[in-house]
């Protein structure tokens, strides 16, 4: 049973930093070069994570500077934040990319707030489908140990859940702040 529980809880924990992860990626009114993390660049025919062609720095609050390691390669990094969803207007001067990062509009803010909220409800319901899992798991073993333990051991993937639910609840209190702050 400490096994089932021990993997139930790796599993949460996994979803929580991937759930963090994603958070990480939302633009919000601030520079951050987390928020290019899933920029891909084509690199001699490889779709390359940004961070793997060029050094990426935030010099001030507003602005991110791409210096790429091959200067043949700030075209197609130019290219690839154009493409990406993220909204952001590239300007580059031969040598290194700079993106200045406009304040958002109370309309943008809303849309990232609820692009959040669904992130989490999905990180929400994986964490229930984790708990479903390791009780499937549970009722496997039922027959060769006692009903007690398994109604105990439930009881724990049960406040474990509950636990995890609520670091969810918490990581996206903290971004709506963050997003809607001024």
């Amino acid at each position: 049973m400490d096994t089932i529980k021990h993997n139930c809880e790796e599993r949460m924990k996994k979803s929580l930093g991937a759930l963090k992860d994603e958070f990480a990626s939302i633009r919000t009114g601030r520079a951050s070069p987390a928020i290019l993390d899933k920029v891909r660049v084509d690199y001699y025919g490889e779709k390359s994570p940004l961070g793997q062609v060029a050094t990426v720095s935030v010099p001030e609050a507003r602005l991110i500077v791409i210096q790429p390691w091959d200067k043949a390669l700030i075209i197609e990094i130019e290219k690839a934040l154009l493409k990406s969803d993220l909204g952001l207007n590239p300007s580059n001067d031969g040598k290194v990319i700079r993106i200045a990062i406009p304040p958002l509009t109370e309309q943008r803010r809303k849309e990232l707030v609820k692009a959040a909220k669904a992130t989490a409800e999905t990180y929400r319901v994986a964490l229930r489908n984790i708990r479903r899992d390791a009780n499937e798991d549970i009722k496997k073993h039922k027959g060769s140990i006692p009903e007690d333990e398994v109604k105990k051991t439930e009881d724990d993937l049960q406040k474990l859940t509950d636990s995890y639910v609520a670091l969810v609840n918490k990581a996206f209190d903290e971004k709506e702040k963050e997003i809607l702050e001024v």
